[in-house]
């Protein structure tokens, strides 16, 4: 599913409507004729379309973010997937007030950098990897790893974000990262690896050990490059799930 196959978030148009469109052929912006819906409806959509197409082409994500439902924003993925940025925290627990980020994970197009505390993890160093995010995925990010990042550095990540512990639900997928992974066959080399042992491999660095921070940034990154696969995944199902059969995008 891409932005040019909706007509969802234009007023007057819900699933009801787009789908009636769909159905009739209209299954990509160019393809409206006025046909199907109401002249007032069709004004709209028309006025809409010359609009979303100038903020498409200039990469315009945050336009999409505010005008989509928030249900639907999985719907940005596919035009972003290149540029967005994917990422992942570890800390030492769950209170930004008592405990400390240790890692960050960042996967954009193949590539993953990581950002450790002590080292490189900074606050310049997390506006940048920021800086020029068209959309960022995460999993329960929205209420743990970006308000972490935000009260910890003193950063403000205003990108528009896939948060993928949504979506998922949508699918009957539930429980953290993890399962899911193991329920839709997606591998990991360390799957006896969990959040207290982040927490225990952070500790046993700090006493010295180097090998456990190296396993740390190992269980790290896995996380972050399968929140790519993740969201190729669950937006592929979610695009069958929306569509009529009939349909051809």
């Amino acid at each position: 599913m891409r932005i040019e196959n909706s007509f969802i978030p234009i007023r007057g148009v819900g699933e009801t409507t787009e789908r009636r469109l769909w159905e009739a052929g209209i299954t990509h912006w160019e393809e409206f004729d006025g046909s199907v819906v109401g002249p007032t409806t069709a004004d709209r959509i028309h006025e809409f379309v010359d609009l979303a197409t100038d903020h498409l082409s200039r990469g315009n994500a945050r336009f999409f973010d505010d005008s989509f439902p928030s249900g639907e924003r999985w719907r940005l993925y596919e035009n972003f997937r290149d540029d967005a940025l994917c990422f992942d925290i570890e800390t030492t627990g769950l209170d930004a007030d008592r405990n400390d980020v240790t890692t960050v994970s960042f996967y954009r197009d193949g590539a993953v950098d990581t950002l450790i505390r002590g080292d490189d993890l900074t606050a310049g160093a997390l506006r940048e990897q920021f800086a020029d995010a068209p959309l960022i995925v995460t999993f329960n990010g929205a209420r743990f790893d970006v308000p972490f990042l935000e009260e910890s550095f003193d950063v403000e990540i205003t990108a528009p974000h896939l948060d993928l512990m949504y979506p998922c639900r949508r699918l009957d997928l539930t429980g953290g990262l993890k399962p899911i992974e193991q329920e839709i066959d997606i591998d990991r080399d360390r799957p006896d690896l969990s959040g207290k042992d982040a927490v225990r491999l952070w500790r046993e660095y700090e006493r010295g050990d180097e090998a456990a921070l190296e396993t740390l940034v190992s269980y790290n990154r896995e996380d972050t490059e399968n929140l790519a696969r993740l969201a190729d995944h669950v937006t592929a199902r979610l695009h069958e799930a929306v569509c009529p059969s009939n349909a051809t995008f």
